[in-house]
């Protein structure tokens, strides 16, 4: 594996994404790849009034990751707007050696101003169904069965995702979310309660994760409407849904959003985690990378019935599942009874020994590494 790491120039990923937004599975899994080789992590642009189109870069992860952004002038048609794309990645790849570079996509819609570079290899990290959330680009579908065609190998973000797309291509393999376990067992000692926490009374109910169209905002406001006595606070940005539809009562409280560093700390003041997951085109295929960030926190988490947590999680006992807001309340009340209980958490520590981030991407590497050699072998 150490071989083929040094083998690979550069890792050029394009993302839908952006770096700074939410602390995710393409952080976890890139930064990894940024200990062993350069990273160039491409962003979609930002148009700004009057831009001289460039390409803006910033160093993270200690100077190991260039995060890479077009600045582009507004008013430009999509066309527009690819072609100057286009000459801009050109002239950056010109200073790169194609024949060591390996391709890593986010978004299939990047093919528009990358689809005419040969790489040494090209990897679809499919970890999301892309085409069911909100304001999802017509052509999303088209252009990821030209990804599917281009792409040496395809990880999926989970095992339903997996079983939705295996047909489509031979290389193509399920890895679910999973966890940096030491970062979030800091939970489980005490920790000072973050200020805009520390003044709101118990039972605390938390979740963590972006508030969008997939968070069930009906679940949230009738369960606190019933429970008036139990707090709930909701950390983390509000997109693509206007804020004032969210259900407002003095036991909700909305923190926005924390650096992944913070999260530990609030967790620690939490009885019991929720993944308050809505059931619609943009949840069916998702796996909550919190599920397991929840259960190494110590905390005992209330699920709707999202499929990649019913399997395994609901399936072994470890996270308690129900939909509809009585149903959902009463898991809470069990729950909120589960914090002491010793069995339930040794088989949670069990199932997560097996399960961390550095095990997913070295995995993912093996398969980069035997596809690559196949390449090789039939040139």
């Amino acid at each position: 594996m150490e071989a083929f790491l040094s083998s690979v120039s550069s890792i050029v990923c394009f993302s839908h994404l952006r770096w700074d937004f939410v602390y995710q599975r393409p952080q976890h899994l890139l930064s990894r790849f940024a200990k062993h080789t350069h990273l160039y992590f491409f962003e979609e642009p930002v148009f700004t009034d009057n831009a001289i189109p460039r390409l803006e870069t910033h160093s993270r992860e200690d100077g190991r990751l260039t995060l890479i952004v077009a600045q582009l002038p507004h008013g430009l048609t999509p066309e527009e707007s690819d072609a100057k794309q286009i000459e801009l990645l050109n002239e950056f790849m010109a200073a790169q050696d194609l024949d060591k570079t390996v391709f890593w996509y986010y978004t299939p819609m990047a093919l528009e101003i990358s689809r005419h570079f040969t790489p040494a290899l090209t990897v679809f990290d499919c970890m999301d169904e892309l085409s069911a959330f909100k304001f999802a680009p017509p052509r999303l579908l088209e252009l990821e069965t030209e990804m599917m065609a281009k792409a040496d190998v395809v990880f999926t973000g989970g095992q339903s995702l997996y079983e939705a797309k295996k047909h489509r291509h031979t290389q193509i393999h399920a890895f679910p979310s999973s966890i940096d376990k030491a970062h979030f067992a800091q939970a489980r000692q005490p920790q000072e309660d973050p200020a805009d926490q520390a003044n709101i009374p118990y039972p605390r109910m938390g979740f963590f994760g972006v508030v969008d169209e997939r968070f069930d905002i009906e679940l949230l406001r009738e369960v606190a409407t019933s429970r008036p006595e139990w707090q709930f606070v909701i950390i983390g940005p509000v997109v693509k849904i206007d804020p004032a539809v969210l259900p407002n009562s003095a036991n909700i409280h909305y923190l926005g959003g924390k650096s992944y560093q913070e999260l530990p700390a609030y967790l620690a003041g939490w009885d019991v985690a929720m993944l308050l997951f809505a059931h619609n085109e943009s949840t069916r295929f998702i796996s909550p990378t919190k599920t397991p960030e929840y259960l190494a926190a110590g905390k005992p988490v209330v699920s709707t019935s999202i499929r990649d947590v019913v399997r395994p999680y609901g399936e072994q006992n470890l996270v308690h599942i129900a939909d509809g807001a009585p149903a959902f309340e009463a898991a809470i009340e069990k729950a909120l009874l589960q914090k002491e209980d010793k069995t339930w958490m040794a088989r949670t520590d069990e199932f997560l020994a097996g399960v961390s981030w550095d095990k997913t991407w070295q995995n993912m590497v093996r398969h980069m590494q035997a596809v690559s050699q196949e390449k090789k072998g039939n040139a």
